[in-house]
């Protein structure tokens, strides 16, 4: 069997809703024991997708026998963001209900961030809430989607709009799992890695400026680091501004420009989501120095960081796209963070010191995106 050699745990402190973030290479050989601790000996009902199902499902129900518990039929769904939809959630909570289910049911989302998000929106809705467990098998979901509560589905009107606030039980982050990602999957959730740098840890940029490059080529013991330090960012902030009224706001640097560029090209392949918030947090940082806020080289930093392990850091690194400066716009105002008709930025006044501001000049705005679109 399969033991994690070094486990981190994160603790995200939330009161009575506290839960443990455990964090090493092969900790999914742990979760069976730790989820019938949950459980309280009950079969759970695990959610995964058609990829994830083939490569880490006959690991989980192993576990889970080795704890006692023999597994009830998974629940798998397509693969792929198109998942987070009115349908597929339907689809997934009359499977749930199905079953009979009691309020001691407990759910284990295992995969990515869509099956983690729609997990989590189930366990939020179903019987008006039950409990769930989260185990990220993705980079982007161990460091961000499965940290912090955020539920949810996609709509026509946007990303991420349809949704609630549900805290998991345990997060199980198994860096092992990345093993089995495509370099451009590993990628893409390196983005939020660099984001955690960029609103308030110019240290923690620092040594992914160094090592960087071996969290994404996959040293098992840089991989760790980085993951941890991540959630343990996010936890920080969590636990202070659960319901994003305050300083969680900052993690979404990047993302109202990135959700824009994603729903132009569809939600799909062309541009995945951390790919979008990797564009997102170099025109959040250009924008800052626009507006006399932020010293340029920072901005350059950034950017050359991104840029330096493979990630888009403009529009035009995405081929095939025929960008329209109106259309990013108005998805824009469309974001979650839009007050009184005003969209709210995070900006920075240098690596490490993000904020948000509300009374950005629209016209800078366009400046900066008609610039964008055209070099």
């Amino acid at each position: 069997m399969t033991t994690a050699t070094v486990t981190d745990t994160v603790r995200l402190d939330l009161g009575a809703r506290s839960y443990d973030i455990l964090v090493g290479d092969g900790v999914l050989a742990q979760a069976g024991a730790k989820i019938a601790a949950i459980t309280k000996g009950k079969a759970p009902i695990v959610v995964t997708d058609e990829n994830v199902a083939r490569l880490h499902l006959p690991t989980l129900e192993r576990t889970l026998r080795e704890a006692g518990i023999e597994p009830t039929q998974a629940i798998i769904l397509p693969a792929g963001e198109k998942t987070k939809d009115f349908a597929h959630f339907e689809r997934l909570m009359d499977a749930i209900l199905e079953r009979g289910i009691e309020r001691s049911a407990v759910l284990v989302a295992l995969g990515g961030g869509v099956i983690g998000d729609i997990t989590g929106f189930a366990a939020a809705s179903a019987l008006r809430g039950i409990d769930f467990v989260q185990v990220p098998t993705t980079l982007l979901s161990q460091v961000d989607s499965s940290v912090g509560g955020k539920t949810g589905i996609n709509s026509r009107h946007g990303k991420n709009l349809i949704g609630a606030f549900h805290q998991p039980r345990l997060v199980i982050a198994d860096t092992a799992t990345l093993d089995t990602l495509p370099k451009r999957e590993v990628l893409a959730g390196y983005a939020e890695v660099v984001k955690y740098g960029l609103i308030r840890l110019p240290n923690f940029f620092a040594w992914l400026e160094q090592n960087g490059a071996r969290v994404v080529e996959g040293d098992s013991d840089a991989r760790r680091y980085a993951v941890t330090m991540s959630c343990r960012a996010k936890a920080d902030i969590v636990g202070a501004d659960e319901r994003e009224s305050g300083d969680r706001a900052l993690l979404n640097l990047g993302h109202t420009f990135g959700h824009a560029l994603e729903a132009a090209t569809g939600f799909g392949q062309k541009l995945l989501h951390g790919e979008g918030v990797a564009i997102g947090m170099v025109l959040a940082f250009d924008l800052s120095v626009r507006l006399g806020l932020c010293p340029a080289e920072d901005a350059a930093k950034a950017r050359a960081h991104l840029a330096s392990v493979g990630l888009p850091v403009k529009p035009t690194d995405v081929p095939g796209v025929a960008w329209d400066v109106d259309e990013l716009i108005a998805s824009m105002a469309k974001d979650k963070k839009v007050k009184d008709g005003r969209i709210t930025f995070v900006l920075a006044r240098g690596i490490g010191q993000a904020f948000t501001m509300r009374d950005v000049d629209p016209a800078a705005v366009r400046d900066l995106l008609e610039e964008a679109v055209a070099t």
